[in-house]
């Protein structure tokens, strides 16, 4: 009980101070001898249920043999995948390819452009697939000027995700390293951030881009709590170059991050590498080790 709450101690309900602390101090003695397995919420740590891949990872191997990879994946032990094309397969045989393999696709990566031409074939083909999110991944440079054009892109994005909404779905961006460069003494993507409407445009942060445009993703999942239900995995070498690795073997710290995860909304966990040697062999080490990994 929270002391000076203003109320007057009776007679008949008052309890001596010294025998509230000589009883508290036996309770709380009593506890400390109990194994910590009597209180299973003591020392909890968190997991991630469900790790999922960005395919852009094994998009080569897709180009061949989407079914066949797709199994391969799913082999590995993901369960979630996020589109970035369909590699002229239809919605409909993506939907059964998934459904054969055990894998659910929560998302999928789509032109900027196709918010102007053929948003409505965007958002069928989610429906059909099962996406709940639609992200915009990649913005023309000739876009991103100046701050007057990022304040044109937070619009785009928000009529985009006002027409995600009507049709039952919902709209993220996703970052790189460029709207980190300052400009006019700004970082776009704070300017983005504030322009775009915080309901209609979630975002999706790339841990290794906002990395290395020199930023810390926990200042913004505090600024912006609740707004990021989908993150990119991708780790960063420890050499000055910056190059991507894979997760486990880099210098971000995983630990560090997810434990906020509640607090930025995380919702799904996307592994991803840009230019993998072995591509499978890559997905395969990244899952092992966030398979592992406690928060």
């Amino acid at each position: 009980m929270r002391p000076g709450n203003g109320k007057r101690e009776t007679r008949n309900d008052a309890i001596s101070r010294r025998s509230f602390v000589s009883t508290s101090t036996a309770l709380l003695g009593s506890a400390i001898t109990f194994p910590v397995s009597r209180f299973p919420f003591l020392g909890r740590r968190r997991k991630i249920d469900r790790i999922g891949l960005q395919l852009y990872t094994v998009r080569g191997l897709l180009a061949k043999d989407l079914e066949g990879t797709l199994a391969k994946v799913a082999e590995v032990g993901y369960t979630e995948v996020e589109f970035a094309g369909y590699f002229d397969h239809t919605p409909s045989d993506v939907h059964l390819i998934l459904d054969r393999h055990g894998l659910v696709s929560p998302a999928a990566h789509v032109p900027y452009e196709s918010i102007t031409t053929g948003w409505d074939h965007v958002l069928d083909a989610a429906h059909v697939i099962g996406h709940r999110y639609i992200v915009v991944a990649w913005i023309p440079e000739q876009e991103r000027k100046d701050l007057d054009g990022w304040r044109r892109v937070a619009e785009r994005l928000t009529t985009a995700g006002e027409a995600c909404r009507r049709a039952g779905l919902q709209f993220a961006f996703h970052n790189h390293s460029y709207e980190f460069l300052p400009i006019a003494g700004q970082l776009p993507y704070d300017v983005l951030l504030a322009a775009a409407d915080p309901q209609l445009v979630k975002l999706e942060m790339d841990l290794f881009w906002i990395t290395n445009g020199d930023q810390d993703p926990l200042a913004y999942f505090h600024k912006y709590p609740g707004r990021f239900p989908l993150v990119h995995v991708k780790d960063m070498a420890p050499g000055a170059d910056r190059k991507m690795v894979d997760v486990g073997k880099g210098r971000i710290d995983w630990k560090r991050i997810f434990a906020q995860s509640q607090l930025a909304g995380i919702e799904h966990y996307f592994v991803e590498h840009d230019e993998p040697l072995d591509p499978i062999a890559s997905i395969q080490a990244s899952y092992d080790y966030l398979k592992r990994i406690e928060f």
